[in-house]
């Protein structure tokens, strides 16, 4: 069995030295539409860990990247579809720098 071990292939990619492949339908990085949302605070209300700030007024949306579990409640919540959660995991953050969108 030792044998078998020593001359088969990894089971674990080489990461950082190969890049990590998407599974399709994994949840990764929420991505937002500025110019099809109303902000009407609907994903803010739903999001379990209070990652995202909409203030309707100043039409300022935020996301902390580091509060944020990708459970998708906003995702499905939202009425305008402004809202996805894609495969791509992107870069993580490292400060506790948040997210802005402004109304376009």
């Amino acid at each position: 069995m030792a044998l078998q071990w020593a001359v088969s292939k990894p089971v674990t990619c080489r990461y950082p030295f190969e890049p990590r492949v998407p599974v399709p339908g994994s949840r990764g990085q929420l991505e937002f539409d500025p110019t099809a949302c109303t902000y009407c605070t609907v994903c803010a209300k739903k999001c379990p860990t209070r990652a995202i700030v909409v203030k309707r007024a100043a039409k300022h949306w935020t996301i902390d990247r580091l509060l944020c579990i990708s459970c998708g409640y906003c995702v499905e919540s939202c009425p305008k579809h402004c809202l996805e959660l894609t495969t791509d995991h992107g870069t993580p953050a490292l400060t506790k720098d948040r997210e802005y969108h402004a109304a376009p």
